[in-house]
């Protein structure tokens, strides 16, 4: 075996056998493993009595390397979790509360399965679908007979049993070749086959008797959209004679288009959908209707071609078809949006000053109200009388909480992890603001490193987030957590720049066409104002890493902003900003971010490009990328490798060529976490060049 693979093969087995034993009974700084072993609660859901929750807990088999999830039941009066159904997903309770709805795999297919419960007590399961294809999604009516089902067809199959035909055909076929005829080619981390999402109607009771009715034949685009959408893109009205939802009909000009419409379609079928937001070309979605009926509420954006514009809540009239904009005041961007039982209330959660907060929306005034405050609500479920919800913060992973509809009376009603927490040390985080770019007030957030001492200097991760329309905010993370990094001895700096969310519009929008100017000013400063304000950060031991937009960004400080770091490390960032626009696939980014196509205005593509300056590289960098990423594709890391390589930089390139723009896989991500930290330990150690 050549040294190089030799001492990759130690290296690996290493972590191997140290991530064998996850589970530290003993007291311990956090680390990767203790990551990478803890559960992970999901998808509440309230019984309608309010007594019950439903959820989701993924554990992580790392034998198997991936991650196995399970639907439990919690008794809100008291008792202990209960597990219902294994390798399971997508709890729904029928509209009476006396079963629960969920998919699961038959023969390895996803099928919809429904099964009892009394008194807290599951029945047997019944197969309620029996198709040849995945169900991708569903949705319950009202009165829970019928159920909407998403499956992925070739649209000019008139069946489920046509389009396995074709699949089956193709996989037997020798040849390998594919010919497209139009974008997209492949999306996110697949390869496009010519198959749509498409929403489907069934009776909940027919068994495999009966064929379900496509409601959008004849649409050539996806319910629910690709590549992360859901059960929230479609609804029924509360009689259960509608169908609502979003779709977007782009034809050849998909990649730059973000026209999303609302569609209405009677639930029988008998008619072909109807667009009801044709007058914005922007992006129109998430249906919910009023409980009377007569409202259709949905968020809308107004700039075309663009993903980070405001989403504001939209009321539509049913009977005139007038619209209005109930929150035009609310300067935030609203998502995961619910009703209450009067109609007079919106649900929803946005980003908030460094937090996720859940709001009440009055639907008459528009006024919003914040209900849960601190931390991240990633995901709710609105009762009668309370509210069930998921919230975490940056010092620990996701619970199921209780709250009133005021969000008063705030409960904590599981614990998992709790053991793990025990026994693993974290960092203590601080938010603080600065003047950054323009003068204006710019947030960022500290972690101390575990076992902090006062008097003592530490070294630094100066994190840069990716979007770069996001934000790092006090919420747990499975990818960038900031207490790997403060258990492994390191202080953690990171920034909101100009172009967060979470501060207003305006200063989102501030950062297109401005990649490298007003973010990087406000890091410049933010670093500054870190340093002075902690007396324990070592400003002469400190590396910066970011991905995706993080990444871009550590691309261009190598060239520009290069005089603090004693190494970088780059995750599937942009390095050629040019080659960039014709290698991924979703080009309404590129364009709006740049000022148009680059073949129109190369100059927009060349003000903030990285590979322009190369020739003042020369930090250390570990660069990291991976096969499947075709947001941003491999390319961009490999070129970025080898300039460092001809330019005699001391650097290591990691890929996966199993992963997508995110390292999800348990064994994955421990061999990137303890590549980084080496890396970060070799040029932050006392004795280092």
């Amino acid at each position: 075996m050549k040294p190089l693979f030799a001492a990759l093969a130690l290296a690996l087995a290493a972590t191997s056998a140290m991530a064998a034993d996850v589970e530290s009974h003993s007291p311990h700084p956090f680390g990767i493993r203790d990551l990478v072993m803890m559960d992970r609660v999901g998808d509440p859901q309230l019984s309608p009595d309010g007594r019950y929750a439903l959820y989701t807990v993924r554990m992580t088999d790392y034998a198997a390397n991936k991650g196995v999830t399970a639907i439990y039941l919690l008794d809100l009066k008291g008792g202990q979790p209960v597990k219902l159904v294994d390798k399971a997903s997508s709890p729904r309770w029928s509209p009476q509360g006396d079963a629960f709805f969920y998919t699961t795999a038959k023969d390895g297919i996803a099928q919809l399965f429904r099964r009892s419960l009394s008194q807290g007590r599951a029945g047997d399961a019944t197969q309620v679908t029996h198709g040849p294809l995945d169900v991708d999604a569903f949705k319950l009516s009202p009165d829970g007979s019928k159920v909407l089902l998403s499956y992925a067809v070739f649209t000019d199959c008139s069946d489920l049993a046509c389009t396995k035909e074709r699949l089956d055909g193709r996989a037997a076929d020798k040849a390998s070749g594919t010919v497209y005829n139009k974008l997209f080619v492949r999306h996110w981390d697949t390869w496009e086959d010519g198959r749509r999402s498409q929403l489907y109607i069934a009776n909940t009771t027919d068994g495999d008797t009966a064929q379900p009715v496509r409601l959008t034949r004849g649409m050539d685009g996806d319910v629910p959209s690709k590549p992360f959408g859901g059960d929230d893109e479609f609804a029924f009205s509360p009689d259960g004679s509608t169908v609502y939802f979003d779709v977007r009909l782009a034809g050849n000009s998909e990649p730059w288009s973000t026209n999303f419409d609302i569609y209405s379609v009677p639930a029988d079928g008998s008619a072909a959908p109807k667009n009801l937001t044709a007058d914005n070309q922007a992006w129109d979605a998430y249906p919910v209707p009023s409980p009377d009926g007569k409202t259709l509420y949905y968020l809308a954006m107004k700039e075309p071609r663009s993903e980070s514009d405001r989403f504001g809540i939209m009321a539509l009239d049913l009977a005139s078809g007038q619209k209005h904009e109930v929150d035009p005041s609310w300067d935030r961007t609203p998502g995961g949006m619910q009703i209450s039982a009067d109609g007079k209330t919106l649900y929803a959660t946005a980003d908030d000053n460094g937090q996720h907060p859940l709001f009440a929306i009055d639907t008459a005034s528009g006024k919003a109200s914040k209900l849960v405050s601190e931390g991240s609500v990633s995901a709710y479920s609105l009762g009668k009388s309370r509210i069930l919800l998921s919230r975490d913060d940056l010092k620990r992973p996701a619970d199921l909480y209780t709250a009133s509809l005021t969000g008063k009376e705030l409960k904590q009603v599981t614990h998992y992890n709790a053991q793990r927490l025990k026994n693993a040390r974290v960092g203590e985080p601080e938010f603080f603001t600065f003047k950054g770019w323009n003068n204006e007030t710019v947030q960022g957030y500290v972690v101390k490193p575990v076992d902090y001492k006062r008097g003592k200097k530490y070294p630094v991760a100066f994190i840069i987030h990716g979007g770069p329309q996001g934000a790092m905010t006090n919420s747990w993370s499975y990818r960038w957590n900031a207490q790997t990094y403060a258990g492994q001895g390191f202080a953690v700096v990171t920034i909101n720049f100009h172009g967060s969310t979470g501060y207003g519009q305006a200063f989102t929008e501030s950062i297109s066409g401005d990649w490298g100017g007003k973010p990087l000013e406000d890091l410049k400063t933010g670093w500054k104002a870190a340093l002075d304000k902690y007396s324990f950060l070592d400003g002469n031991r400190a590396c910066a890493l970011g991905a995706s937009y993080g990444g871009y960004m550590v691309y261009w400080i190598a060239g520009v902003w290069n005089q603090p770091w004693k190494c970088l490390v780059d995750h599937d960032g942009v390095f050629d900003a040019r080659a960039m626009y014709y290698d991924t696939e979703e080009l309404w980014f590129e364009e709006k971010e740049n000022g148009g196509t680059q073949f129109e205005h190369p100059e927009n593509y060349e003000k903030f490009n990285p590979v322009n300056h190369v020739k003042d590289w020369r930090v250390p960098m570990l660069v990291v990328h991976s096969g499947k990423d075709f947001r941003i594709p491999d390319t961009q890391g490999l070129g970025a490798f080898t300039a460092l390589q001809r330019r005699g930089i001391p650097s290591q390139l990691l890929h996966f060529p199993d992963e997508n723009h995110w390292v999800l896989k348990p064994q994955n991500s421990v061999q990137w976490h303890e590549t980084v930290n080496a890396w970060l330990k070799q040029w932050t150690s006392a004795d280092a060049k």
